[in-house]
């Protein structure tokens, strides 16, 4: 597939300005905030005090941003979740000398995916890369580099993605790759105040630091990581049959044994038990969910982690 882009209207984005805007944010969400420059990008969560999903985001320090005069951290916020996300900041922010801005009417979120698309930003193959590009900002996807590059842009930045010998594509078309994957895509496949990010396998998309100190759900995260509490899993699975609605119940052998998420075109992502994954396997038995049958399997970047 030669190298395309496409716009993300799902995601918007929101800035953290201040000189206190690394150490506000360093105490509440899941990454390493202070690794994060003008030249790495970081994924992080935003969890309850109980380690439960609340927001993800990808975020970058802009250090002089072209779309304002103070530097920001940038981050991509669900668009319709955006003001809950600023409003739960909000209620940290204290005596902490930092500002919070919806910059949706200033800068868009796009996706750049297919061919060689770092030669074509100028970036480094690296999860997290990212230099300036457009008037805005231009980075490898932190979580996983197969998944291309993310932008902030102005929106004539989108010419530049033209210039640099992009064609534009449907965001469907980049939904494909990340299910093809088995990229979890925010509340389409997390629930807000009940997913566990290793269960999303957040850990392995690089969202979790677990030597930066403090942050808010830090000690269930780790307690659930270190006691190996984790007894379901997203996966990837490919359907045979129409793909079920979001929600709908996935059984094995009659028995309920997870629910399906998001999907498209053959393809979806499903919570499921790992006992019922093993015994699905050893014992040659189809999962079902509605009128299809579906098969899962383990993603090829989490068996890299491991290896």
């Amino acid at each position: 597939m030669s190298a395309g882009y496409a716009v993300l209207d799902q995601r918007s984005v929101v800035a953290v300005t201040g000189e206190d805007r690394k150490p506000f944010l360093q105490g509440l969400v899941s990454n390493d905030v202070l690794r994060v420059t003008p030249e790495r990008a970081a994924y992080a969560l935003f969890l309850t005090p109980q380690g439960k999903f609340l927001h993800d985001f990808t975020m970058v320090d802009s250090d002089g941003d072209p779309a304002a005069i103070l530097p920001a951290i940038l981050m991509d916020a669900e668009t319709e979740r955006r003001a809950d996300l600023l409003r739960r900041l909000k209620m940290y922010k204290l005596r902490s000398r930092i500002a919070l801005e919806d910059r949706a009417d200033r800068l868009l979120v796009a996706v750049a995916f297919g061919g060689d698309v770092p030669a074509a930003l100028g970036l480094p193959a690296e999860a997290g890369a990212a230099r300036p590009f457009g008037g805005g900002v231009a980075f490898i996807d932190p979580r996983l580099p197969a998944l291309g590059a993310r932008l902030f842009l102005p929106a004539d930045g989108l010419a530049a993605l033209e210039a640099a010998g992009l064609t534009r594509r449907d965001a469907a078309d980049f939904d494909r790759l990340r299910l093809g994957l088995g990229v979890p895509d925010g509340t389409r496949d997390l629930i807000p105040e009940k997913s566990i990010p290793l269960e999303s396998r957040m850990d392995a998309l690089n969202a979790i630091s677990w030597d930066k100190g403090c942050y808010m759900g830090q000690e269930l995260t780790a307690r659930t990581k270190y006691r190996a509490l984790i007894k379901k899993k997203l996966f990837p699975v490919a359907f045979d049959g129409p793909a079920p609605e979001a929600g709908t119940p996935v059984t094995l052998d009659g028995k309920e044994a997870g629910e399906i998420r998001s999907s498209r075109d053959g393809a979806g992502l499903a919570l499921l038990r790992l006992e019922d994954v093993q015994r699905a396997a050893e014992g040659g038995l189809p999962f079902q969910a509605g009128t299809a049958t579906l098969k899962p399997q383990e993603p090829e970047w989490e068996s890299a982690t491991k290896g």
